[in-house]
């Protein structure tokens, strides 16, 4: 049975991450406390967990905000999470199993599938497990644990960068590029592809970042 302080920690943040609660907006202790039936007490220490994911910000007889994240913030926040996914990848090149390929290319065509028919919800969480192989793969616990980081933070942008223009299809192409790399036990071409990647959701984001909020 889970803590009454888990329970708030899970309600803010599943709201900061699917846009819920929007950037900057405030957090009323006392209005989170009836919203999910636990103690002022109980939101505070959710509060403060949250704070320290870098998702809200708390100031003294101010309260909680949430976190907003300049243009620049984010791009600096991107070149990082580019350069930790080349390492997590490369030592997950010859360590991903002929199962996990076998897998991750099934993820590749249900990824497919679900563009053609427009559900991109379902894309996107055929995108973080597509990911999220690779990260089991890889030894480099730390830059994969510094990656979920930066993703949790900018999850909201992620999300929509997919409801782009032609961003969808290229989304699709870069995962495909990636998996042949991987196939190919190229450690090189793995790193490129996955910092191509990066590099483009980044762009992505920069040339679109006001209809991104």
């Amino acid at each position: 049975m889970s803590k009454p302080s888990d329970t708030a920690y899970t309600f803010i943040k599943t709201r900061i991450l699917d846009g819920t609660y929007r950037p900057s907006q405030k957090l009323t202790e006392v209005q989170l406390s009836e919203e999910i039936g636990v103690s002022r007490n109980t939101v505070i220490k959710a509060l403060l967990k949250l704070e320290q994911e870098n998702l809200i910000t708390i100031e003294k007889n101010k309260g909680a905000t949430i976190k907003s994240f300049s243009l620049q913030e984010v791009v600096n926040y991107l070149e990082i999470r580019e350069a930790l996914e080349g390492l997590a990848i490369r030592s997950a090149v010859s360590r991903i199993t002929d199962r996990d390929l076998g897998l991750l290319e099934q993820i590749l065509r249900d990824m497919k599938d679900m563009l053609e028919n427009g559900r991109f919800d379902e894309y996107s969480k055929l995108n973080k497990s597509f990911h999220e192989m690779i990260y089991a793969a890889s030894v480099n616990r730390q830059a994969v644990e510094m990656i979920d980081t930066i993703k949790t933070q900018l999850n909201r942008f992620h999300f929509k960068t997919i409801l782009v223009p032609g961003r969808n299809h290229e989304s699709y192409m870069e995962h495909t590029r990636i998996f042949d790399a991987l196939r190919s036990r190229d450690e090189d071409g793995a790193e490129k592809r996955v910092k191509e990647h990066v590099a483009n959701v980044r762009r992505t984001i920069k040339d679109n970042y006001r209809y991104l909020l």
